[in-house]
């Protein structure tokens, strides 16, 4: 239901604060991260909250973070469907043209053909810094096609193809799961043959240039995306937005949907202090806390369990300013002993003068199966947020 015409505007304040892939499994200890985390500021506060759980996507659907994202922020993601690319690139601050083709990257070790490590072992931004510096001198242009390169963090980094008749209707050149072959971008269609062709050959060059390269000794790429049309969330909502984050996608999808990106420093601790030095600035804040991702990739329990706790930590400085309300809750879970991203449903905290508490007493998988949310369809988080803020008119007579 599109609900345009029933926003109210008002003084009213939302904080969505995401951990990304928050959700998990029982481990060798019978509990899941959250389940394992001490987080005595969340249950105090899950306490007196409304809990259920999210679904980015649909049931079993196993949603990028691009998807979930959109549905966080009330967008269709079977509507707005928006490859990773241009998130990445907006996110790192690049000057992305109307036409131009956009690829996210991770730097990965190759063996005898097979990709053995896609992350090259998390290298250093440093190091990504100086190997995008080496690239960049050397592959400047692929037949009439012009190769800009930036670096992110760690192992990613992001690439525009900007030339004529270019299509991102093409295949990820990215095998998904370490152990696996190399593999090249191909063409969904005849639309995209230039583009394959462009593709493929900058991979071999980059792979051939970095081949003394003892961990990032190719690349991947995928989430190819041209600029996509969608609305703004202001015109959406009426919020004036701001995005705090670390990782360039996140900044680069708050970017697209027009919120302001605030410069917040790299630890959760500066981020939750930017927020406490912006809350009068804005209506909507989108917190986002990335490592809970990232150790439930690496299958690391115990430091997806830490950073729980060390949000925790920092979650007074938010509910002492005020909030009207309050979500916690992921873009989809990332369990630790899956090591990617999985469909399981996401653990889900609203909290307001007028949320209903239930009978969950803690952010965790088994506590939110007893909150009075029940599962709530990915996009329609939005219309619930901005209800409990009295923003939303009645509908009909």
């Amino acid at each position: 239901m599109m609900i345009d015409n029933l926003i109210i505007r008002n003084e009213a304040k939302i904080l969505l604060l995401v951990l990304d892939g928050v959700g998990g499994l029982p481990g060798e200890n019978g509990k899941t991260e959250l389940e394992s985390a001490k987080t005595p500021n969340l249950d105090l506060l899950a306490e007196s909250s409304s809990l259920g759980f999210f679904i980015p996507v649909g049931e079993g659907i196993t949603p990028g973070s691009g998807p979930g994202h959109l549905a966080l922020f009330g967008y269709d993601p079977l509507k707005y469907e928006i490859g990773r690319g241009i998130l990445e690139c907006l996110g790192l601050g690049m000057d992305v043209r109307k036409g131009d083709l956009t690829a996210r990257g991770n730097f990965a070790t190759i063996k005898e053909g097979i990709i053995v490590d896609r992350r090259a072992g998390r290298i250093e931004t440093e190091e990504n810094r100086r190997i995008i510096r080496y690239l960049s001198e050397r592959i400047k242009k692929i037949d009439d096609v012009d190769i800009i390169l930036q670096s992110g963090k760690e192992h990613r980094f992001a690439v525009i193809f900007r030339g004529d008749g270019l299509s991102d209707r093409l295949t990820d050149a990215d095998p998904h799961e370490s152990g696996s072959p190399q593999t090249l971008a191909k063409a969904k269609d005849s639309t995209a043959e230039k583009a394959e062709n462009i593709v493929n050959k900058f991979i071999a060059l980059a792979t051939d240039l970095l081949k003394s390269e003892k961990s990032a000794n190719t690349i991947l790429l995928r989430g190819f995306s041209l600029s996509p049309d969608i609305p703004s969330f202001y015109h959406r909502y009426k919020l004036h937005a701001a995005c705090i984050a670390t990782y360039p996608m996140y900044k680069g999808i708050a970017r697209l949907l027009g919120f302001d990106i605030l410069q917040a420093g790299e630890t959760i601790a500066d981020e939750f202090n930017t927020l406490q030095q912006n809350f009068n600035k804005y209506d909507f804040f989108y917190l986002h806390i990335k490592k809970t991702d990232s150790y439930g990739e690496d299958g690391n329990f115990e430091e997806k369990v830490r950073i729980i706790e060390e949000v925790d930590r920092f979650l007074p400085i938010a509910l002492g300013l005020g909030f009207d309300v309050i979500a916690v809750t992921g873009d989809h879970s990332t369990p630790s002993s899956l090591k990617r991203h999985s469909w399981h449903p996401v653990p889900l905290l609203i909290k307001g003068k007028y949320t209903f508490p239930d009978d969950g007493k803690r952010l965790t998988e088994r506590e939110c199966v007893k909150g009075i949310l029940g599962h709530i369809n990915g996009y329609n988080l939005m219309p619930i947020l901005l209800a409990n803020a009295l923003k939303l008119d009645k509908f009909g007579a």
